[in-house]
């Protein structure tokens, strides 16, 4: 690809000036018609996509269209932190409750697994060990953990911790330990003759090189809590998204269930851009 540029950038050298002026105009009118082309792609799919939703609520008339889940959704985030009591609350308050059991469950995943994958990658023994639990335990339904949170706990509210905590540890356990076994083995060999500590083993040689497999099990992870939430929720009631969705079945609202659903998807989908960011920003301290 260099050797391409470089021949090109000598053609165009040798061009006259008005051919190398036209030549300039045509490059740019290439780059600028792959930027729209890129602009409007997503812009068609969600057109489309408006436009198939309209066409089915037409012939399911108890299906609420775009135009009255829009008017809704206005009415809804007009007010979005109000309170009338203990159960009926903004959708505001919803969010932010979510937010927080998720932001618990997953926060003591990530304090727990983080060493315990790279324990289990580092030392082979304590990894054969715990991969036949790990594989028996991974496959299990996160709602299948909720009865036996609710017998521990005696409450609904850490129940639904734990089932995002027991639900999320096993990307970041996995993707750590995966990162800590890929390693290569002549960077500790070096490590055991310069007699280095397992600390400095660790933060010179495991933590950069693990990195990127740590932060990809914390985004698939941070997927999954925000995934089982909601189902949580459902079960145990209280406020957040989760009940919300379920009263508004109850009371047949399907505009707000799908006001709902959108609002599932947008705040899953910044806290993973949120957690990209991050990513790229430590893998340029990184590699700076």
């Amino acid at each position: 690809m260099t050797a391409l540029m470089t021949e090109i950038e000598k053609t165009a050298a040798e061009l006259p000036p008005g051919r190398l002026l036209r030549l300039k105009g045509w490059l740019a009118g290439i780059a600028w018609s792959s930027v729209l082309l890129r602009a409007a792609a997503p812009l068609l799919g969600i057109f489309m996509f408006v436009m198939l939703w309209s066409a089915v609520s037409h012939y399911r008339t108890d299906l609420p269209g775009p135009a009255v889940t829009w008017v809704a959704a206005v009415e809804l985030f007009s007010d979005p932190f109000y309170q009338n009591g203990p159960n009926d609350q903004g959708i505001g308050w919803n969010i932010l409750r979510s937010l927080g059991r998720v932001g618990m469950g997953f926060g003591m995943a990530a304090l727990i697994g983080i060493p315990l994958g790279f324990m289990l990658g580092r030392f082979r023994f304590l990894g054969d060990m715990a991969n036949p639990v790990i594989s028996l335990l991974r496959p299990v339904s996160p709602l299948a953990w909720l009865p036996i949170g609710l017998l521990v706990f005696k409450a609904a509210e850490p129940a639904s911790i734990w089932v995002i905590f027991i639900s999320s540890i096993w990307p970041i356990i996995i993707n750590t330990a995966m990162g800590v076994s890929q390693v290569p083995q002549d960077y500790l060999n070096v490590a055991r003759v310069l007699n280095l500590s397992e600390w400095k083993i660790f933060t010179k040689i495991l933590f950069p090189s693990v990195l990127p497999y740590l932060l990809t099990g914390i985004r698939l992870s941070i997927g999954v809590a925000w995934l089982v939430i909601v189902a949580a929720e459902m079960l145990t009631g209280g406020v957040g998204l989760g009940f919300w969705v379920w009263d508004e079945w109850n009371n047949l609202n399907v505009a707000h269930i799908i006001i709902a659903i959108f609002v599932v998807g947008i705040v899953g989908l910044l806290l993973e851009q949120m957690l990209i960011m991050i990513a790229k920003r430590f893998s340029y301290d990184t590699h700076s």
